[in-house]
């Protein structure tokens, strides 16, 4: 019986001790010193805090291995692991502490990257050369633990501009990677080149499922994602034959047309989620590495990453919707309409809803944020059983697979018409010459704003497009051209910051 994913690491470490854990550009480390390290780490914690249990400590943290280190140091320690990207605006920085109330930070960072004048803060480095493990505390602490402990909290855009904690237990993060492990045939020959940001959950499904597996963890550079060639001849050389990538980053090799002028990694497997996968960037990687499994995942944070999956085993058009799939095993996913009755039936659009292990424990020192996202099921009233609702629109298509449709707050009436813009989006991403696009409403003007990036403006030349795939009441009224539309920190388009510059532009 797996409770605590310490489990896994200590598996690990008598199968395999000296192979190799995790890598980055600048070192590697065996499982034996992945333990070992963790254990040190552990222990100066609670050389500081004390036998507390189920603390937030937050970890500032680079794309290293030491930062992946320092959260099971935490774990071990018997409390919970926030990672901090510090490089982020200071003010946001500073929203996620007041909310947090960390009892201790600690710094995963590169030196470099590390300020001299930060004080009570310690450092990782100096931590591993200057303790000695206490394995006789840290066997009391497992002694007391249970899978309902928060593992870590990941802060995630709150709709009032405060950030929201999403707090993840043990058992949610163990349900989530043996269900990859029994999907997929996950083993201990896969080999994971990691993506994303610490501090974006995509991560958490590189994180432990190379922990499940006894696998090799390969933290990529990340000044690889802006030379998509040699991004490409890197995972050549680490041997690296699974990605759990944000579709942008794929994307990214797509629009560049990488594939086209250097050899194909040999992958197992092509995993995204994060956004909608233009299929015209799924069929480009296709075509170059066709062996791959390809997966859709879908699923927001607060239900540890993704409760659905489709694997993709037929041939899509670039203007067809691409289907979410099915729950994962022990997870139910359902649609509700807008008084909360259960949709049975294909083609009716209704909210994606989830219940089962998955869900978060809730976001950390907000009971009422939490009280209004994970709520009581209204299909049971006769015990407790909460689910989160989404906010995200689908429909089952004829095969039971959900097809994610848009946001429910990107459903509009414009001309008289329900529109959602997610499927003006679909329209516009399968236009060959465009990189990607997504459209904004602008309701005082009432008119549809699409946001595009292409090597040139052309707007009559979409308008073109459109003509064939939707009718004229769906088209964009306002076309606003980008050589680099704006993105946010975890590879997504930045609709916010394309708010704001649409204020601007009006003003």
């Amino acid at each position: 019986m797996y409770y605590n994913i310490l489990q896994y690491l200590e598996r690990n470490t008598k199968l395999y001790p000296d192979k190799i854990a995790l890598e980055d550009d600048k070192r590697s480390i065996s499982y034996f010193e992945y333990e070992n390290k963790a254990k040190i780490i552990a222990t100066f914690l609670l050389d500081k805090i004390g036998t507390t249990r189920n603390q937030p400590i937050a970890v500032l943290i680079d794309r290293n291995i030491l930062s992946i280190v320092a959260f099971m140091g935490v774990v071990y320690s018997g409390n919970f692991y926030v990672p901090v990207d510090a490089s982020m605006p200071k003010e946001r920085v500073e929203l996620i502490y007041d909310t947090l109330r960390p009892t201790l930070i600690i710094d995963a960072r590169n030196q470099n990257e590390m300020s001299n004048d930060i004080h009570g803060i310690y450092r990782i480095e100096e931590i591993l050369l200057h303790t000695q493990i206490n394995e006789k505390e840290l066997l009391n602490i497992r002694e007391s633990a249970i899978d309902t402990d928060p593992l870590y909290a990941i802060f995630t855009s709150g709709s009032t501009g405060i950030p929201k904690g999403v707090a993840v237990s043990h058992k949610s993060v163990i349900d989530l990677v043996e269900a990859f492990y029994d999907t997929f045939s996950f083993d201990d020959c896969v080999v994971i080149g990691n993506q994303a940001p610490f501090d974006f959950d995509v991560s958490v499904k590189d994180i432990y499922n190379a922990l499940k597996c006894g696998a090799v963890l390969e933290v990529l550079p990340k000044k690889l994602f802006k030379m998509p060639k040699l991004l490409i001849e890197y995972l050549g050389e680490k041997k690296i034959n699974t990605l759990i990538w944000a579709v942008s980053a794929l994307r990214i090799v797509a629009d560049f047309k990488t594939l086209d002028s250097v050899d194909s990694p040999d992958l197992r497997y092509v995993m995204f989620s994060g956004e909608v996968m233009p299929v015209k960037v799924l069929n480009y990687w296709k075509k170059y590495v066709p062996k791959a499994r390809y997966v859709n995942l879908y699923g927001p944070t607060e239900i540890t990453c993704n409760c659905t999956y489709y694997e993709i085993k037929k041939d899509f058009e670039n203007d067809e919707f691409l289907p979410i799939g099915k729950a994962f095993v022990n997870s139910r996913v359902m649609l509700l309409d807008e008084e909360r009755n259960l949709i049975d039936t294909d083609n009716k659009l209704g909210e994606i809803c989830v219940s089962g292990t998955c869900l978060a424990l809730g976001y950390w020192n907000n009971a009422e944020k939490t009280d209004e996202a994970f709520i009581q099921n209204p299909l049971i009233t006769a015990y407790g059983s909460k689910i989160y609702a989404t906010g995200d629109m689908g429909y089952y298509d004829n095969d039971g697979n959900i097809i994610f449709k848009s946001r429910k707050d990107y459903q509009i009436k414009h001309m008289g018409h329900r529109i959602e813009l997610g499927e003006i989006e679909v329209a516009l991403n399968s236009i060959p010459f465009l990189i990607i696009s997504c459209c904004l409403y602008d309701s005082k003007s009432e008119k549809i704003v699409c946001f595009y990036q292409s090597d040139k403006e052309c707007k009559k030349e979409i308008v073109a497009e459109l003509s064939k795939k939707l009718p004229k009441y769906m088209w964009p009224n306002v076309y606003i051209h980008y050589t680099d539309m704006p993105m946010n920190k975890n590879g997504k388009i930045d609709r916010v910051a394309l708010g704001e510059q649409l204020l601007k532009i009006k003003a």
